[in-house]
């Protein structure tokens, strides 16, 4: 994903980590006084919810105080949004996602302003976004997929985790290359969505790597094409969207730790600091890596910079494709 750094940076973004704490030692140290909630902006099941999941398992320890994991799905994930925008309680989190912070600006008129009310913590990783089919479709690559598609125009359904999702983002993009046609079916997040694209109420999805992995290792969907560069090392056998005939279908999502704009800025570096350690962990690479993300570091002001870039690059996207809720 462009903009990412490699890993070895990662020692030293831990020494600044640690700096950045020491500066404001007795703020930063005091906090937590209760326990932290991380909002996530979708139901259990889904990429944003995993990875929210695999920090709070490990983050409670470091901060000595329960971490938990509130789902609070809807709005193209921008009710937990709006939620942590408004919190005073000085103990909200929000793993935030690509699809609120870089897509749902552009589409949706929201309750709190994103750029202002919002500050981006940390950046946690990315993944791929993956076509994915029912096991009934008769299809086994994008090509017969595309020609099924063209026989049945508006016939077949594809599954989001909402409008203005990165999954929605994806589709418009392969429908439009492809030149096909194809209905939007938008759900409150990506496991009730998975449910029904296993059952075959819909027939394909562009869901993230997190959220479909299990469900592809376990034979119960078909991959088809990665929206990613080059082909990722989970799934080295399913070729990139260019090596199946479309160029330009590229899409993943990132997510990262976003707080309050009102947080004093020594809490900021603690979240920082805490989190930054539980990315480091073995234990952490090898859960999240087992489903796809990278999870490259970034220091706090690359990750404001890197929010500001995806908000203009798919700023410009919605308005180049003419992309519209439905």
């Amino acid at each position: 994903m462009r903009h990412l750094k490699s890993l070895k940076f990662l020692p030293a973004l831990l020494a600044a980590a640690c700096a950045f704490s020491a500066a404001s030692p007795a703020l930063a140290q005091e906090w937590p006084t209760k326990s932290v909630r991380i909002l996530v902006g979708s139901a259990p099941g889904g990429g944003t919810d995993a990875m929210a999941r695999a920090v709070a398992d490990r983050l409670g320890p470091l901060l000595k105080q329960p971490v938990v994991v509130e789902n609070r799905p809807g709005a193209s994930n921008t009710l937990a949004a709006d939620l942590t925008a408004k919190s005073t309680d000085g103990h909200t989190l929000l793993m935030g996602v690509s699809t609120a912070h870089a897509i749902a600006p552009h589409l949706l008129k929201l309750g709190y302003d994103n750029n202002k009310d919002l500050v981006p913590v940390v950046f946690v990783g990315a993944v791929p976004n993956v076509l994915v089919v029912n096991n009934a479709l008769p299809v086994d690559s994008v090509q017969s997929l595309i020609k099924l598609a063209k026989s049945k125009p508006g016939q077949l359904n594809y599954a989001t985790s909402g409008s203005g999702s990165t999954q929605h983002i994806a589709a418009e993009l392969f429908k439009d290359q492809a030149g096909v046609f194809i209905t939007h079916i938008p759900y409150r997040g990506s496991g009730p969505a998975l449910i029904d694209l296993v059952g075959g109420q819909v027939q394909l999805s562009f869901d993230t790597m997190p959220s479909v992995i299990g469900q592809i290792k376990n034979g119960r969907i078909k991959p088809l094409a990665v929206a990613s560069a080059k082909r990722n090392p989970q799934l080295p056998n399913v070729p990139t969207m260019a090596e199946a005939g479309l160029k330009g279908v590229e899409m993943s999502a990132w997510y990262g730790i976003y707080m309050p704009s009102s947080t004093p800025k020594a809490v900021q570096e603690r979240v920082y600091t805490e989190v930054t350690k539980v990315l480091a962990m073995p234990e952490t690479q090898t859960r999240l890596g087992a489903i796809g993300a990278d999870l490259t570091p970034m220091t706090q002001a690359q990750f404001a910079q890197f929010h500001a870039d995806e908000n203009k690059r798919y700023g410009e996207l919605i308005a180049r494709k003419n992309i519209k809720l439905d």
